[in-house]
């Protein structure tokens, strides 16, 4: 029996009417956020809000777009790629290289991996003041830069993937005795490549970031150095310019790494790193020593035998001596305080404004909707490209500094946090409902503890990007004091013993904030192992 017709055949009700309206309004959504930026800045610069040399017009940015782009741009960014293609070269093979040595063969991962592991606490740029004083301000320094930036995460996941294939299929490779080539090429690369295709995504994003960073310091071409005479004769026009077309070639890295992905990797795989190599014994303790000893004695004996001046390469004597004058004079705690401080302070600035909004992006699909798309496009944009416009607005003082730091760990915790909480088990919201929490309990007895554990692995990665910043900060605004301001200062006057000092003191404090966001991630998420 068909449903009668309604009394009034020319109206509906008002919800089904409304559905139409509701569906483009959600469609539209994510465009609504940059549409209303992009309409307040033009009414900024129309009604003079904001002086032009601080906030420059649209029209006059795409103006100066038409401009650029009949070839002076074009050429920079050519200079840029070429840096980054080549970096990406050496250093993918290098990493590719020494980490599936050492993820195969047990004795060279306890003689190289120990020091690979303490060399890698140092940010790559703590090391940008040592290498100019090896390597000058040359082409040799963005390489060497760009490779030490790509090296260690390829070096790392590689390793990972080669020493975590797992046991039953070696056993099954043993049993029907394949020849090594076969196992090599039909089980050990094809186990390895996930993860390494995860660590070539992170050298691809840190030899951009890096390539950038060492342009806007030392470089007389590239799209850093046209960020930096662009700030310099204040044309924020051609800056924004500049950081439009980073986050586009950002965008672009990440889509193609996207494809490579799912083209290379097209089989289920187990998680990476779900094992774990099994503790030295006995004599095996000692040959983690054998090659820091071995390094140390040729560092001496170079310097000893004066391979190169001692400004350039100063002894092992005597850069302990520094820190340890250095110590004794506070000059080195006190610049050591001085950058923690502000690490924590950005720190608490962007990384909780990133865990709030990642919280109520989450929780709130029309939000995350109306905020999601714009933020992953502004992730995209290499955090040191921000650096000509926060100096700009901000000034070289203490506010451009923790802006910048704020910046750098925003994404993390709110890329984390939402993703922690949209990927919680329906049976939990289903639970809260059948026992009729109130929102703050829903939220603090399921909520907060089921999305914990992407929480805290965005705080580990927050912390360790907060650290990076301030180093990035210091150098880039040199003022106020901080353990980089004392870097710059002691290469510009080739203090080869300082510097040594000041990166040893970098790298303890890395290794110290990674094991301490190691230690809080696993104290507040113990509840999952009990």
């Amino acid at each position: 029996m068909s449903p009668a017709p309604p009394a009034f055949p020319g109206l509906r009700p008002l919800h089904v009417r409304l559905v139409p309206l509701r569906d483009a309004v959600w469609a539209l959504a994510p465009w609504l956020l940059p549409c209303g930026l992009l309409l307040l800045w033009q009414l900024a610069s129309r009604f003079g809000w904001m002086s032009a040399q601080v906030l420059p017009a649209p029209a006059q940015v795409w103006g100066t777009w038409l401009e650029y782009a009949r070839g002076e741009l074009w050429a920079h960014l050519l200079v840029s790629l070429k840096r980054l293609a080549l970096g990406l070269a050496c250093g993918v093979a290098a990493g590719a290289a020494l980490g599936a040595w050492m993820g195969a063969a047990k004795r060279a991962e306890r003689l190289i991996f120990p020091v690979f592991s303490a060399l890698a606490q140092v940010p790559t740029l703590a090391w940008i003041p040592l290498f100019m004083l090896f390597f000058g301000i040359g082409e040799l320094l963005k390489l060497v830069v760009l490779v030490k930036a790509v090296v260690v995460p390829v070096t790392v996941h590689t390793f990972v993937g080669v020493r975590d294939v797992q046991p039953r299929l070696k056993e099954a490779a043993a049993a029907m005795r394949l020849p090594r080539r076969v196992v090599l090429r039909h089980l050990i690369l094809p186990a390895a490549l996930p993860s390494f295709m995860a660590g070539l995504r992170l050298a691809v994003a840190s030899g951009w970031a890096a390539l950038l960073a060492v342009e806007l310091l030392a470089s007389s071409e590239g799209i850093g150095y046209l960020m930096v005479w662009g700030r310099q004769l204040f044309m924020l026009d051609l800056v924004f310019v500049l950081v439009i077309v980073v986050g586009a070639f950002g965008i672009a890295l990440d889509k193609g790494m996207d494809r490579l992905d799912r083209k290379l990797v097209f089989w289920p795989h187990p998680p990476a790193a779900a094992l774990h190599p099994a503790p030295a014994q006995g004599g095996e303790r000692w040959q983690a020593w054998l090659l820091p000893l071995a390094l140390l004695a040729l560092w001496q004996l170079a310097s000893a035998s004066g391979w190169a001046h001692e400004r350039i390469l100063a002894s092992p004597f005597a850069s302990l001596s520094a820190a340890w004058y250095g110590i004794a004079d506070h000059s080195l705690p006190d610049a050591l305080a001085v950058s923690l401080g502000r690490a924590l302070g950005g720190l608490l600035i962007g990384g909780g404004l990133g865990l709030l909004l990642g919280l109520a992006a989450g929780l709130l699909p029309w939000l995350d909707r109306l905020l999601g798309g714009s933020l992953s496009v502004l992730r995209q944009v290499a955090v040191f490209a921000w650096v000509p416009l926060l100096t700009a607005w901000f000034g070289l003082g203490e506010a451009g500094k923790l802006a910048f730091i704020a910046l750098i760990t925003f994404f993390p915790l709110f890329v984390a946090t939402r993703h922690g909480i949209a990927s919680l088990s329906p049976q939990l919201e289903e639970a809260a409902r059948a026992m009729r929490l109130s929102v703050w309990l829903r939220l603090t007895r399921c909520t907060l503890p089921g999305a914990a554990p992407a929480i805290f692995a965005g705080l580990r990665l927050a912390l360790i990007y907060a650290w990076l910043g301030t180093i990035g900060a210091e150098y880039f605004m040199p003022s106020d004091g901080g353990i980089g301001n004392l870097m710059i200062g002691a290469q510009q006057i080739f203090r080869m013993d300082t510097v040594m000092a000041a990166m040893l003191l970098i790298g303890l404090a890395g290794a110290a904030i990674n094991a301490l966001g190691s230690r809080l991630e696993a104290r507040i998420t113990r509840w999952r192992t009990q």
